[in-house]
């Protein structure tokens, strides 16, 4: 990790986010974090943390001043090389502008409205087979089931070996944006090899001609990006549309099943499922921090910081805090007015696949709510512990049809 200098006036913690502990449960960490001042100083990571909701959107803001092109993990991507060549998300402008412009291109209104009969048709299908079982497994039975038949479809990727390569590889992909520790090692073993089967199946021959993948290479055809943009922007769809996508089903089928009272209210009025799932990306986001760096000197919140100082942003804290949400941020209410929560980023590098998640969900919680009557928990679920991302390795529950 970039060492800076801890300025003097910054309070200390020693507590580890990334252990298992506070990965189980971070939210106690994160109120501490919070009430010790607008930023905190990480011993065992020397690194300064924001976890307050105003602190962490202006940064993600400012995109001149905290940039990205450093990288979004812990190292200085201009002083050592990336694992992988570096893509949207870890780039500034100008470079930044024409690959934004392709994927907005490619998931424009239109073109997520279009993809919508083919997720209906697949959410209605799984849903009748899911009320026919009664009980099963949210995660593998749904919440990665779902995105990776119906986006990976989307994209016109190969339907062989999906998911072996898909979750493994966006699970690597994202442990690169927290510490270099056993854990994220581990993932790393996990993913060995899926980096090449996803890059070669993003190349222009190996997808489908009429899928969302081969629209991103018409504007390499243009001119518009290069080649290797055009791969690499395939790849950031992937994971714009099925890597968060799989969390966030998972966190919201666990918060309507945790909360009977808010599912009762989702299924008498199946079009409360927007807010339903915009809170659940609030209450438990499944990007819980990245980085940023200064790419000048600055002084943010009085704390002056050197060009090139690394700082952590805990979004996963931000859309807890109290000053921002009230006093009940912490409970889960359908009916809250949860829109701006930062769970897909804010600024230039909000996540540009978000309307294609959103519809994802969308289908799929409002073809719940109108067929199941109830869901609930039917065992202890199992938390994914992930340096980045925030959800469930297991979620078992049963439903009673409407």
């Amino acid at each position: 990790m970039s060492v800076t200098i801890r300025p003097e006036t910054i309070p200390v913690m020693a507590d580890d986010p990334y252990s298992d502990e506070n990965l189980t449960n971070p939210y106690p960490l994160f109120e501490r974090m919070r009430a010790a001042g607008p930023a905190v100083w990480l011993e065992k990571y020397q690194v300064l943390a924001f976890a307050g909701f105003q602190e962490c959107k202006e940064i993600l803001d400012d995109y001149r001043t905290f940039i990205s092109s450093a990288g979004v993990g812990p190292k200085d991507l201009h002083k050592e090389p990336a694992w992988r060549p570096q893509g949207i998300l870890e780039s500034d402008p100008p470079v930044h502008g024409p690959m934004r412009a392709a994927m907005a291109g490619v998931i424009s209104p239109r073109g997520v409205r279009e993809l919508r009969p083919a997720f209906e048709a697949f959410a209605d299908e799984l849903v009748s087979a899911l009320i026919e079982r009664g009980g099963f497994d949210g995660v593998t039975d749904l919440a990665e089931l779902f995105p990776i038949r119906v986006f990976g479809d989307a994209v016109g990727i190969p339907r062989e070996d999906r998911e072996a390569n898909l979750l493994p590889h966006g699970a690597m992909n994202f442990s690169a944006f927290g510490p270099d520790d056993e854990r994220s090692r581990e993932f790393f073993g996990k993913g060995e090899g899926t980096h090449e089967w996803v890059m070669h199946n993003c190349d222009r021959e190996n997808l489908s001609p009429d899928g969302m993948g081969a629209k991103i290479w018409e504007f390499a055809d243009r001119g518009e990006i290069t080649a290797d943009q055009a791969a690499l922007l395939v790849r950031a769809m992937l994971s714009a549309g099925l890597d968060t996508t799989v969390f966030s089903i998972g966190n919201t089928l666990h918060s309507l099943a945790a909360h009977p009272e808010q599912w009762a209210q989702l299924h008498a009025n199946p079009k409360l499922a927007k807010f339903a799932i915009d809170e659940a990306l609030r209450y438990n986001s499944p990007f819980q921090s990245f980085f940023r760096t200064t790419g000048q000197d600055t002084t943010f919140r009085g704390i002056e910081l050197p060009a090139g100082t690394k700082v952590v942003l805990f979004m996963g804290a931000a859309n807890r805090d109290t000053k921002h949400w009230g006093e009940n941020a912490d409970e889960y209410i359908i009916s809250r007015n949860a829109g701006g929560h930062l769970a897909f980023g804010m600024g230039i590098h909000q996540c540009v696949g978000q309307p294609i998640s959103r519809l994802e969900m969308d289908v799929l919680f409002t073809a719940l709510a109108k067929r199941v009557k109830s869901i609930e928990l039917a065992g202890e679920p199992v938390p994914y512990l992930h340096n980045t991302l925030r959800g469930w390795k297991s979620l078992p529950v049963r439903i009673t049809p409407a």
